[in-house]
């Protein structure tokens, strides 16, 4: 199993909103005591919060599916139900949301405490105790809660480490970040020992920082050769870049000079690296022709306006040096880097003569009502009870869906759909169902419905 994660996706799903209670207060010596049903209590959100103790987004790699308690149903004596409990994700600073089917970016989490909603409750339902009127005193029904957001979203971690480490495979990048820090990666004789980032907490003087050992590129990373894409996803999110050259290579037609430009053409295809400080590191001094190899080509690099540090990361040598060239470079980009602004949450309020839905004629006497209010009574109303129809009725026709469907041109027995054309409810439209007429009848009827 990995060690290290830098993206996932989260399943997420808020807590439904507790049913409504149809109740009628009953006791001795008073027959009429009147409706006493409480409210459904509100569903759990989950909520993204920045942690700065929290690194990594490993935990959402075991545990992906996530979601939140919903709310209890009310109950009769105007006892409302209990709310669902939130559930709190800790994640890392700098954590991007993005939703996972369009790749959108929902919020750049930024800020120790920062929190975001990903996804709402559904609310309650009212009992019948609230929905009691002058025309409607004792209903015989109640609203059922809504079900809570569901959702699929990608977290993925804006900056990785201060410093990353590039080069061939093998080039020592492991053995590298095991001399300098307490990380111990897997460390092997073959191509490709490092899958996934190896971090590495690294102190020089009054600077701490740390490394990601990225895992070895090869020419046509840029185009997705081997794990190109992933791999470079890391390095884009470090500032500084180190390249590891191994001058005690034997593979034929490589050399020190010609590592370091096949990995800088990888660098310069896949695009926005070109603002990084470099330096560059020639590996495995400790083997006497890697370090005649090494005296030869440091001059050709330097020529490239590179610092060059010739070093051996099996037995130290040059390791203080190049540990405070390091933190100097990486003192100087977060010195160059702007402060990063807490985040600002943007509230957007309904724009003034906005009706909160919309009327759409589908054909010829088929027409779709789209709006948060009208679907929302729509997955609050039990169809099972007629009088709870006929409330829906009455608030549709106060919203005004009514008058914007006769304006459409909609006639007596129209197919009309609110919501979706996919999972909408369809019914058909008798323009005579209004909430001027009085309900009568017993509980739980409406006798404007046949």
């Amino acid at each position: 199993m990995p060690d290290f994660v830098d993206q996932v996706v989260l399943h997420i799903k808020a807590g439904d909103g507790g049913h409504g209670c149809a109740s009628v207060h009953r006791e001795k010596f008073k027959p009429l005591g009147g409706p006493d049903g409480g409210n459904g209590g509100r569903g759990g959100d989950v909520i993204l919060e920045v942690d700065p103790s929290t690194a990594t987004l490993l935990e959402y790699h075991h545990r992906p599916h996530r979601k939140a308690a919903n709310g209890k149903q009310g109950s009769g004596g105007n006892r409302d139900g209990a709310n669902g409990g939130d559930v709190i994700l800790p994640v890392p600073d700098g954590t991007v949301v993005k939703d996972a089917s369009t790749g959108e970016v929902l919020v750049d989490l930024v800020g120790a405490g920062t929190r975001y909603v990903i996804a709402e409750g559904g609310h309650g339902g009212l009992g019948n105790a609230a929905l009691a009127s002058t025309k409607r005193k004792a209903p015989g029904f109640a609203l059922l809660g809504e079900p809570g957001d569901a959702l699929d979203v990608m977290l993925e971690l804006k900056s990785v480490a201060d410093v990353a480490l590039v080069g061939f495979p093998s080039a020592g990048k492991s053995s590298l970040i095991a001399a300098l820090s307490a990380a111990r990666p897997k460390i092997a004789d073959y191509p490709f020992t490092t899958l996934v980032p190896n971090l590495g907490v690294v102190s020089a003087g009054d600077t701490v920082f740390t490394v990601a050992d990225v895992p070895g590129l090869i020419p046509g990373a840029s185009e997705g050769r081997g794990l190109g894409h992933e791999f470079l996803r890391h390095v884009e999110r470090c500032n500084t870049l180190v390249h590891v050259i191994d001058c005690a290579t034997m593979e034929p037609g490589r050399d020190p000079v010609s590592d370091y430009e096949a990995i800088e053409a990888e660098l310069a295809a896949y695009g926005k690296l070109e603002d990084r400080p470099r330096l560059a590191v020639l590996n495995k001094a400790d083997v006497p022709d890697a370090r005649e190899l090494a005296d030869i080509v440091r001059p050709m690099l330097e020529e490239r306006g590179l610092r060059v540090f010739q070093i051996s990361a099996a037995t130290h040598e040059g390791l203080p040096e190049l540990t405070y060239a390091m933190a100097e470079m990486v003192a100087a980009a977060r010195a160059a880097a702007p402060v990063p602004e807490p985040t600002r949450l943007v509230i957007r309020p309904r724009q003034i003569g906005d009706t909160g839905f919309a009327v759409r004629r589908v054909d010829d006497n088929t027409f779709q009502v789209t709006g948060a209010k009208p679907e929302r009574w729509i997955r609050q109303t039990d169809f099972t009870n007629d009088e709870a129809v006929g409330y829906l009725a009455d608030r549709l026709e106060r919203l005004g869906v009514e008058e914007e469907l006769t304006k459409a041109g909609a006639k007596a027995g129209a197919e009309v759909i609110i919501g979706s054309m996919e999972n909408g409810y369809i019914f058909d439209w008798q323009p005579t169902l209004n909430a001027e007429a009085v309900h009568q009848g017993p509980r739980g009827t409406d006798n404007r419905l046949g």
